[in-house]
Parts: structure tokens; C-alpha cells; sequence
């Protein structure tokens, strides 16, 4: 008889320990819900559910400053083919280079044409003070347009040269 007490008090337990984890369930299930609809609810109020639907405010938009639109590129002043010999110990490579300006206004253009023998003789010396190994890989052409850009700019008062374009490059 003390056995079958045990076994019905043991089978009272196992009956019990379902009934406790169906609450603990529901909880989080109501959890869930309402965390859900509380975000949904922000998402709503601060107007990201219209945005992530696509139904923008069209007023918004049309109040939205539009970009102020840079052009592309600007005026070109090309200038005249550069022949130099490279600094070389035995002195048999030169090097051939037309170079092309990008001026930052079209106001620059009469300062540019006034200053041209400066300018001139400012990339013939540089060029002239390159040695084949400066020049003749990728990085090196880099360095050289940067430079002409930061000495030609030293020259120029009204404006200033954006860019500078090798539109030929012969090394022999």
C-alpha cells in the first residue's frame, strides 16, 4: 500500500510540472506580442513603416534642397609638347609629354596665357630633374602630375589648376 501512495504521489507531481511550464510559455508568447506590436507601433508614429512601404511623403520631398550640381570637369588649357633629356648619367633618354591643364573657371584663362613662359619653364625644369626611375612606373606619374599641380599653383593669383592631364607620354 505505501507503494501506491508513492506511485500516485509521484504521478501527481509529473501531472503538475506540464501545468507549470503552459504559464511560463504563455508568457513569453504575450511577451513577444507585445514587444512586437510596440515596435510596430513606433515604427508607425515615427513614419519608417511609410518609407519602408515606399509611400513617401511627397511634400517632404519637394522640400528636400536639391544638390547643387559641380560640373564635371573643368575648362581645358592645352599646352605644347615637352622634349627634355631625363637626368641620366650618360644622358640618352628624354622624354615627350603633352600636358593638358584643368583650370578651375574660365577667369583663369587670361591669367594662364599671360604667365605661359613661367609656366613653361617651371615644368621643363621638373621634368628635366627626373630620373627615368622616377618616372617610368605608375606611382611615379602620380607624383610627377601632383607636383606640377603644387608648383603651378604657386604662379597663379585669380584661380587655380585642378588637374593636370598627360595626354601623351613617350619615355626612350
Amino acid at each position: 500500500m505505501a507503494e501506491e501512495e508513492k506511485k500516485e504521489a509521484e504521478g501527481q507531481e509529473e501531472e503538475e510540472k506540464p501545468k507549470k511550464g503552459f504559464p511560463m510559455k504563455l508568457i513569453i508568447i504575450v511577451l513577444v506580442v507585445v514587444l512586437l506590436g510596440g515596435g510596430g507601433a513606433a515604427a508607425w508614429k515615427m513614419g519608417m513603416l511609410d518609407k519602408w512601404l515606399g509611400k513617401e511623403d511627397k511634400e517632404a520631398l519637394a522640400a528636400k534642397p536639391k544638390k547643387e550640381e559641380k560640373p564635371d570637369i573643368g575648362p581645358i588649357y592645352p599646352m605644347n609638347v615637352f622634349i627634355v633629356n631625363l637626368m641620366e648619367p650618360m644622358g640618352k633618354r628624354y622624354l615627350k609629354v603633352k600636358v593638358e591643364l584643368e583650370l578651375d573657371s574660365e577667369k583663369l584663362l587670361p591669367e594662364v596665357e599671360k604667365r605661359l613662359p613661367q609656366l613653361r619653364d617651371a615644368i621643363l625644369t621638373m621634368l628635366s630633374s627626373k630620373s627615368y626611375e622616377d618616372i617610368s612606373d605608375l606611382s611615379g606619374k602620380y607624383q610627377l602630375r601632383a607636383e606640377i599641380i603644387a608648383m603651378l599653383n604657386r604662379f597663379l593669383k585669380t584661380g587655380k589648376i585642378n588637374n593636370v592631364y598627360f595626354t601623351e607620354f613617350v619615355v626612350q
